[in-house]
């Protein structure tokens, strides 16, 4: 049965008045108080619905609780066992979800339901959706600007090991072996046993990791070896063939090595494929089947983050302005930067977040990414790919009209004719000028029967823009803002742990990455509440006058600590007096 809890109607009695004026202050300036008002009620509880019955079985847990719960863990970066304590007990969290029953009922979640309740989320995307819900409430209780974002990614590991090659093919095999035996032990039986006495214990696999470099290629060939003659042993039943490990040593067969097969069908060689022929998204970790592999920051996912920023100068506005992650999207360790861009830009503009201007890197700023941001009414500012020669004359140094067409060269000299057709352009230039040019050499120009001829596509003559335009103080000024994308990938790890999850698979990868950036979110928003509420209540002199006696008192109490200790212990009835004296 469904239970669900009316959060908007108000209390006849505050049940709260226990915590007193202080502490109770302190509760509604914190996360706890900022999820309360704003969040709570509109949690996407009406998605968790469906997956329970309405008028049978036994009531589910308050599905507000559920929602907040899953939430408050990944912001928490706790585990399940610190979870079910945090909300037993901590008053802070029974603040935020509107807990006013001391009932186990109420405050208390088996790991089990946690974790049912955990995977109902995770197998039907509900994560992005409470995303979506949040940041959307966010943005319109805090009257975000969203037309300056930047974009950036971040690569994170899944709960696996690092592995090489030999072990990939031994942990294969091991993983194909345990299950045979669970689930077919005829079959299990019928392996030789030296196959088995290899791969099957723990202790015994161990002793991969300890292959010498020089053996490591014929180590290689043997375990290679061993598994294809595991999955031609067993081909031809397809009990067994249906198994997801064999699946795995199948994978990694066709991924890792070269089948030679004879001119009667039978296969006749296995060989190892040179690493450069391995793709990037081949299977990485048998307990880890959906982590690829990224050549400069190795194995596991990466997160696609896109936010909002101040380019205020002014710390003061910029401590009230919210920088709101507007888009996360989880992808395997293997995927270009360059094709995230234009899905973060759409998905931002279906609930009307989009970006006029967005900060990038190189990778995300192609010449097709940016004339597609710009159709969705964006512009993209990243530099362009790659550097040319110092000592070369490049495109850009011409001087070019608003249509494209070139006006003049570096030397100042106009070309004698211009020719277009579709996305071709041809300048012509005076041989006797280019003749005489001591940048001949330089040029790009290249010589005909009655000229010198620039010849160039529109797609270089709007790269050559930009690369001009990278060189003004204007661009720079723009572009300093991205560098704080790198701060927000510092505050993701350090506040929520999301480079190093205590989970496996894609799906579980995306539900803790999504959460927490829901928790960045809410810490930032808490902050900029803090620093809205503190504006207004007191003047800026004596919030300047405040931190200084801040210092001053912190400095004082570690200088004297022992002495007021000890005036404490000597003058405990006049101790106020001394203390005064002391100050």
């Amino acid at each position: 049965m469904i239970h669900t809890k009316d959060h908007k109607t108000g209390y006849l009695f505050d049940p709260w008045d226990h915590l007193g004026p202080k502490r109770r202050k302190l509760m509604e300036q914190s996360w706890a108080g900022l999820f309360r008002e704003h969040i709570l009620c509109e949690l996407p509880v009406h998605k968790m619905i469906p997956f329970f019955a309405a008028d049978f079985g036994r009531p589910t847990k308050e599905l507000y609780t559920v929602l907040g719960v899953l939430i408050f863990q990944q912001m928490k970066d706790l585990s399940d066992e610190e979870t079910v304590y945090q909300l037993a007990f901590n008053e802070q969290w029974h603040y935020a979800l509107d807990i006013t029953s001391e009932s186990d009922d109420a405050a208390y979640m088996s790991p089990k339901t946690l974790w049912s309740m955990r995977k109902i989320v995770t197998d039907n995307g509900l994560d992005q959706i409470l995303f979506h819900q949040i940041t959307d409430v966010l943005a319109r209780v805090f009257k975000v600007d969203t037309s300056m974002q930047r974009i950036d990614s971040v690569h994170i590991r899944s709960n696996m090991q690092r592995l090489g090659r030999i072990r990939i093919f031994a942990e294969t095999i091991h993983k194909f072996l345990i299950n045979l035996r669970r689930q077919h032990k005829d079959f299990y039986e019928t392996i030789a046993r030296e196959l088995k006495d290899r791969y099957i214990s723990k202790q015994a696999l161990s002793c991969f990791s300890m292959v010498k470099p020089s053996d490591s290629r014929k180590t290689l060939e043997e375990v290679s070896s061993d598994l294809f003659d595991l999955l031609q042993s067993f081909s031809k039943n397809p009990d067994v063939t249906a198994m997801h490990s064999y699946k795995l040593m199948s994978r990694v067969l066709q991924e890792q090595c070269a089948v030679t097969e004879a001119s009667d069908g039978t296969a006749a060689e296995v060989s190892l494929k040179p690493p450069k022929e391995i793709p990037s998204d081949s299977l990485q970790n048998p307990s880890d089947p959906d982590a690829t592999y990224d050549g400069h920051k190795g194995q596991g996912y990466q997160i696609q983050v896109m936010e909002t920023y101040s380019n205020e100068d002014d710390k003061e506005t910029r401590s009230q302005t919210l920088n709101l992650i507007t888009h996360v999207e989880v992808q395997t360790a293997c995927e270009s930067d360059a094709n995230a861009l234009i899905p973060a830009i759409e998905s931002a503009k279906e609930r009307n977040l989009a970006p006029e201007e967005l900060l990038a890197d190189s990778l995300y700023g192609s010449d097709d990414n940016c004339r597609a941001a710009k159709k969705l009414g964006t512009e993209v500012i990243a530099p362009t790919m790659g550097s040319p020669k110092e000592s070369a004359v490049i495109l850009s140094d011409f001087t070019f009209s608003d249509r494209g067409k070139v006006i003049s060269c570096p030397q100042g000299h106009v070309p004698v004719k211009t020719k277009h057709k579709k996305t071709r352009h041809t300048a012509a230039f005076n041989i006797d000028h280019c003749d005489n040019c001591s940048l001949l050499k330089e040029c790009p120009v290249k010589a005909g029967k009655n000229y010198y001829y620039l010849r160039y596509e529109d797609k270089a003559q709007r790269i050559a823009r930009r690369r001009a335009l990278e060189q003004t103080d204007e661009f720079k000024d723009r572009y300093r803002w991205r560098a704080g994308s790198e701060a927000t990938m510092s505050e993701f790890d350090r506040r929520t742990g999301v480079k190093r999850l205590r989970v496996r698979g894609f799906k579980a990868v995306r539900f803790c990455a999504t959460l927490k950036a829901i928790g960045i979110n809410i810490f930032r928003a808490t902050a900029v509440q803090m620093a809205i509420n503190l504006s207004k209540g007191v003047p800026e002199a004596v919030i300047s006058e405040l931190y200084h006696a801040y210092f001053i008192l912190k400095e004082l109490f570690y200088v004297n600590l022992y002495k007021i200790k000890y005036l404490f212990v000597q003058y405990p009835h006049n101790s106020k007096l001394e203390l005064k004296s002391v100050a």
